[in-house]
């Protein structure tokens, strides 16, 4: 990689994303304590708020029956918007980008809104200044065309979750794309990440063993159809896959489904694009904190 794009790409690829949000509604106790003398009737609402998502973020992963009985509280209807909070255009010849930058608002978890914000204008813009990099040094090598298609898509939004997906597909010569989300409990006002799901790390490789044999049945069913996987004609053990990661990319669907995803490239050839998996619930049953999300 062009020494000049190395930190760039660095921060583009390691942008924070909070896979906890206690520490983020700490801080939101925090303040409020501080404005308890002025603002004493606000401060009890927020506090007792606050705690609540400190409590649900500790205790659904320690307690089943505590899990259990979450579910069987009744949701409160929470409406969050997502708009266009910035669009970077470049159109010229051979050189084409459209990167919007998504803002969410109406959260009550104010701490939680901005940081996802924050990291949405930082990626896109890290974004941005790479492709503008890249660009200027075609230009002076005399030739080439480069293309950026960044943006967002709203997944799923229900009663209980809200689910954004952020893409980037680039051009240039071959082509790339990688997608990431964010999902949110609406009621609960907190992140979801992928372990805070299940009871331990066993989910990991019972969701794998499903996907395999998803991938399986897919390639039999469809000899275009190629995945990475044991057995697969040509496929060096290096380049198999043998196991979701821990903080894998996931979303839960309006059906209330798991959806494992991959990026290009990551479990199959370029051809196969972004891959998708919805696990069965039954599959994941035994090893739920509740399902409260899962269904």
């Amino acid at each position: 990689m062009n020494n000049r794009l190395d930190p760039l790409w660095k921060e583009y690829q390691e942008v924070p994303i909070p896979e906890e949000l206690d520490m983020i509604v700490s801080k939101a106790i925090n303040r409020s304590l501080k404005a308890r003398r002025y603002k004493k009737v606000k401060f009890k609402w927020l506090a007792g708020f606050a705690a609540a998502a400190v409590i649900f973020v500790l205790i659904i992963n320690a307690s089943t029956t505590v899990a259990h009985a979450l579910s069987s509280i009744p949701v409160v209807d929470r409406i969050i918007k997502v708009l266009t909070l910035k669009e970077y255009v470049i159109n010229e010849p051979n050189y084409n980008a459209n990167i919007k930058v998504p803002s969410i608002s109406d959260l009550d978890n104010k701490e939680l809104e901005v940081g996802l914000n924050e990291k949405y204008m930082k990626e896109n813009k890290a974004l941005y200044d790479k492709f503008q990099v890249e660009m200027n040094d075609l230009k002076k090598e005399g030739d080439g065309h480069l293309g950026l298609d960044a943006g967002y898509e709203v997944k799923t939004d229900n009663d209980s979750i809200f689910s954004i997906e952020r893409y980037v597909v680039k051009s240039a010569g071959s082509s790339s794309e990688e997608i990431h989300f964010d999902t949110i409990d609406k009621k609960n006002q907190i992140l979801i990440t992928l372990p805070m799901l299940f009871k331990d790390d066993q989910f990991i490789q019972v969701i794998s063993d499903n996907i395999k044999e998803q991938m399986n049945k897919q390639m039999k069913d469809d000899p275009n159809k190629i995945y990475w996987i044991p057995g697969t004609k040509d496929i060096l053990p290096t380049d198999e896959f043998k196991s979701i990661k821990k903080d894998q990319s996931f979303y839960i669907n309006n059906e209330g489904k798991l959806v494992i995803v991959f990026n290009k490239y990551e479990v199959g050839p370029g051809y196969m694009g972004v891959a998708k998996f919805i696990i069965p619930t039954d599959v994941l049953s035994s090893n739920l904190v509740s399902h409260n999300y899962i269904r």
